[in-house]
């Protein structure tokens, strides 16, 4: 991968002057670059990493392994890019093994994701079974750690 790519995906917020001093360019060829790949759609958009424990949220994770039927027109793609299209699906995967789809949903509660795969992901035409695992607790995610590290390695001292 790119340099420019690992730095971004490291930090998007890095100032373009440090990002062109990192790669000894300038920073219009940084700026050229970082547009060249927006526009090709190779960077697909910015976001925060939040530690979501630490805020009170209403929303609820759940990861759902998907067994499909492949289309004959479009194979997993089809009902891949249909089922992706749910508001709560916030991630999906086609993988190997013994499921097809790997989703990443959000609800507000454990009933609305229950009820967004009886209702909504369960009956779609090739749709052939699902089983589903709610997230307690994010220790890490997209390579950062979500719980701080005590950093005081003074020895503790007993009576």
């Amino acid at each position: 991968m790119d340099e420019l790519l690992k730095i971004l995906e490291a930090n998007a917020l890095e100032k373009r002057e440090d990002i062109a001093r990192m790669l000894g360019t300038s920073v219009a060829d940084v700026n050229k670059r970082i547009a060249e790949y927006e526009q090709s759609g190779v960077i697909r958009g910015y976001q925060a990493l939040l530690n979501e424990d630490k805020l009170a949220l209403d929303k609820v994770t759940a990861v759902i392994e998907v067994k499909v039927t492949p289309q004959r027109e479009g194979g997993f793609d089809t009902i891949a890019n249909r089922i992706s299209r749910f508001p709560e699906v916030r991630s999906a995967y086609l993988m190997s093994g013994t499921y097809d789809l790997l989703l990443f949903v959000e609800g507000r509660t454990l009933r609305e994701v229950a009820a967004f795969v009886s209702e909504r992901l369960s009956p779609l035409e090739g749709v052939l079974s699902t089983s589903t695992h709610f997230m307690l607790k994010t220790y890490k995610r997209l390579g950062v750690l979500m719980q701080q590290e005590n950093t005081d390695e003074r020895l503790s001292i007993t009576p």
